[in-house]
């Protein structure tokens, strides 16, 4: 990490590369994929998958942060959410997740834990536990691209493995922010 950002603006910097790959891959998504069933999985549709990142953050801003005075975004309809309404409920959720970051930095590097809770209270495993299960997300969406017939162009696929792009880069929703 450089020595110029300690280690709390230092997550909160790698969790902010996590959500613009995860937004980015969004946004660039065939949008006649969006309402497709997965194959083999005939209740579950591409646009579920991807809600279900933004939903997943906000049942953790809840279950870490409420009771410590944290905001916990609206969770969007699986079924009815659309591209963009996602992408701006994705930058609600990051905020969130920011939050939770700066939670545990005042508290010595640790967030609350959950009621319950798999992974360890320290700040390198809860930014490695939510960005493996981006992760994880993102390439199922990907592979379901591809199984429905609509190959990603390989700047978009390989654009969310671009993580030192898309560190430099800074969606018009964090310029403004001082985190």
């Amino acid at each position: 990490m450089p020595r110029e950002l300690g280690a709390g603006q230092a997550i909160i910097a790698a969790w902010r590369t996590n959500n613009r790959a995860t937004t980015y891959l969004v946004e660039q998504l065939p949008p006649a994929v969006w309402s497709k069933q997965v194959p083999g999985i005939s209740r579950l549709t591409v646009g579920m998958i991807a809600a279900h990142i933004h939903n997943s953050r906000c049942s953790w801003i809840r279950s870490i942060g409420a009771r410590h005075g944290i905001t916990v975004p609206q969770p969007v309809d699986l079924r009815r959410v659309r591209p963009k309404g996602l992408v701006l409920a994705l930058s609600r959720s990051s905020k969130g997740m920011i939050a939770l970051i700066e939670l545990g930095v005042t508290r010595g590097g640790r967030v609350p834990r959950a009621t319950w809770q798999n992974f360890p209270t320290d700040l390198a495993h809860f930014l490695t536990y939510f960005a493996a299960h981006e992760a994880h997300h993102r390439g199922q969406l990907v592979l379901v691209t591809r199984q429905l017939g609509h190959r990603l162009p390989r700047a978009v696929a390989g654009g969310v493995w671009q993580w030192t792009k898309l560190a430099r880069q800074q969606p018009a929703a964090e310029r403004g922010s001082k985190r």
